[in-house]
């Protein structure tokens, strides 16, 4: 049984965590490659990882930087993109950790 919850734990850390960037630790999705190259230039990743927003928060987030931190202008399906991206990624409330082990998956002592 012990080998059994091993190969699960395994498993669901591989599924788990098999959608991130292991270079920057943003989730893999239709346009994190834009974020990687715009956001990274500036700030580190985990800025950004550690932001949660919907559409409207994350647009916000943009034209603040652009107006005050010389974030350049983005053409319009880029921005969509970033934004689609950005929202779907880290909406509000999403957590990236992982939920609980089941007490079955924990090791006898």
């Amino acid at each position: 049984m012990r080998t059994f919850s091993f190969i699960v734990l395994v498993l669901f850390n591989s599924i788990c965590y098999s959608e991130i960037d292991s270079a920057t630790g943003l989730n893999i999705a239709p346009g994190w490659e834009l974020v990687r190259m715009h956001c990274g230039a500036c700030h580190s990743y985990k800025l950004v990882t550690s932001q949660k927003a919907d559409r409207e928060g994350w647009d916000k987030m943009i034209k603040w930087m652009q107006e005050t931190q010389n974030l350049w202008s983005f053409d319009e399906i880029t921005e969509e993109e970033i934004l689609d991206y950005l929202s779907s990624s880290y909406p509000p409330g999403k957590t990236r950790r992982r939920p609980l082990l089941d007490i079955s998956l924990m090791p006898i002592n």
